[in-house]
């Protein structure tokens, strides 16, 4: 057979009243040298430096994750651009096909009948200056 071990009841901590009266006692005794503290000026002036320390970080990471929507926003547009200059590209291939002289000669003799003129058509009308006319 085993060992059985009997183990002592745990007592309670009771508070008592003198033990809360100097813990308060204490608080209040250390919040006093804190706030004396607080009025001697280079405790004041460290705090402020640490307030504006938080503020600079605080601005820094502000910055930064402005700095990320914008260079997101940036590549964006970049790539819109690039889809636009490739369009243009395309658009004025296009355009100079459609323009050529002899695409438009074909089209202009199958739709509407129309021929380039002989030389023996072709009718020389001089330009007047308006020196002469006077």
């Amino acid at each position: 057979m085993g060992a059985v071990a009997i183990e002592e009841p745990v007592k309670t901590a009771k508070l008592n009243k003198q033990k809360v009266r100097e813990g308060v006692a204490t608080a209040v005794r250390i919040s006093r040298q804190v706030f004396d503290a607080t009025r001697q000026g280079k405790v004041l002036v460290s705090l402020a430096l640490v307030a504006l320390l938080v503020a600079s970080s605080v601005g820094v990471v502000v910055s930064a994750h402005e700095n990320r929507e914008l260079f997101n926003t940036l590549s964006q547009l970049q790539a819109e651009r690039d889809r636009y200059q490739s369009e243009w590209s395309q658009l004025l291939l296009e355009q100079s096909a459609l323009s050529a002289h002899g695409r438009v000669e074909n089209l202009a003799a199958e739709r509407f009948n129309m021929v380039v003129p002989g030389r023996q058509d072709i009718v020389l009308v001089p330009l007047m200056s308006p020196v002469a006319s006077q």
